[in-house]
């Protein structure tokens, strides 16, 4: 099997459904191999960076990686605003690049440059793809990497000469998992402090709208009555219309939202990203009592220091606080 042909097959047993991109010389191979995909569909755009934001939003309204692909040179580095905001925004995303021939990258020549070090900063990982053998492994870490939490961009790149060799390699099987779920004492710390707060308020964030998530939000919020703020990329978590939901964030303004968690006596984060709407917007003096509940531990911040954190599967968190709210008012 030819190793363009692996990759794609690689690709579909991925469950990857759209290819958005720009071809090239340096992947008319693959190209060709994905002309045989019943599974897989091209989307041919205009400009590489559009094809970036196409992926990226397919990536943040299913919940699965979609692919953005360019050439060497010119058409990795259109491809990488778009990458870059996928990464920061979480949303899983495959970046597909050609190469020239591996014979000559080690030394000057036509629109050769070092892309994997370019993508590095903005992507969850970047890797070269060297023996053809190695496709399957490359292939599986990237879509693995890039659905895990915090969702991500993760690249790689095919050399024009090693998408002709050929291989007897097979896709890997691909394994589901559940992710690990939060430790019971925990939550009961947490729920402890929910229920003896005078004026509690949630702060929901990105990973509220993935997953389950935002189900078990609103169930939370229907049996507990606390108010929600979304930031802007959890809009939509709850309805609009729900008596809780307190709307939006605004970038540093002093609107209602914030006089809000201004009165909070304890704030509770679920799946908050500080990349979107920073905590010293919120918590200026850094005195605020929080309650972490997300995919991941905190990042570490002088206004942001949660005293209690409950880390593991969101949904599933959730799904625990309202067993408890169930059980004990």
């Amino acid at each position: 099997m030819k190793a363009s042909d692996l990759f794609v097959k690689c690709l579909e047993t991925e469950g990857i459904e759209y290819i958005f991109g720009v071809p090239g010389e340096e992947n008319a191979d693959f190209m060709m191999s994905l002309e045989k995909s019943e599974q897989i569909k091209f989307i041919l755009t205009r400009h590489e960076q559009g094809a970036a934001f196409m992926a990226e939003v397919y990536g943040r309204l299913t919940g699965n990686p979609a692919g953005c692909l360019g050439t060497l040179g010119p058409g990795a580095t259109n491809l990488i605003t778009g990458v870059a905001d996928s990464n920061m925004d979480r949303s899983p995303m495959l970046v597909l690049t050609g190469q020239g021939a591996s014979t000559r990258l080690h030394k000057e020549s036509h629109q050769v440059m070092d892309v994997v070090a370019m993508f590095k900063p903005v992507t969850k990982w970047a890797q070269t793809v060297l023996h053809a053998n190695n496709i399957p492994e490359i292939v599986r870490k990237a879509v693995r990497l890039a659905r895990t939490e915090k969702p991500g961009a993760c690249h790689i790149e095919l050399p024009e000469d090693i998408a002709k060799y050929d291989t007897d390699e097979k896709p890997m099987t691909v394994q589901r998992f559940r992710r690990p779920v939060a430790d019971d004492k925990i939550v009961d710390q947490a729920f402890a402090k929910i229920k003896q707060a005078k004026n509690p308020i949630i702060i929901a964030g990105n990973g509220c709208i993935r997953k389950r998530a935002s189900k078990q939000l609103r169930d939370f919020c229907e049996k507990t009555r606390i108010g929600v703020i979304s930031t802007f990329m959890a809009k939509g978590c709850v309805d609009m219309d729900a008596d809780y939901c307190l709307y939006t964030v605004g970038l540093q303004a002093r609107d209602v939202v914030a006089c809000a968690i201004d009165a909070a006596d304890l704030v509770i984060t679920l799946g908050y990203d500080m990349v979107e709407y920073h905590p010293q917007l919120w918590n200026k003096h850094g005195d605020k009592e929080i309650v972490h509940i997300d995919f991941l531990p905190c990042e570490i911040d002088s206004h942001y220091h949660p005293q209690t954190e409950a880390v593991g599967d969101l949904a599933h968190t959730l799904w625990m606080m309202n067993q408890r709210v169930d059980a004990n008012g």
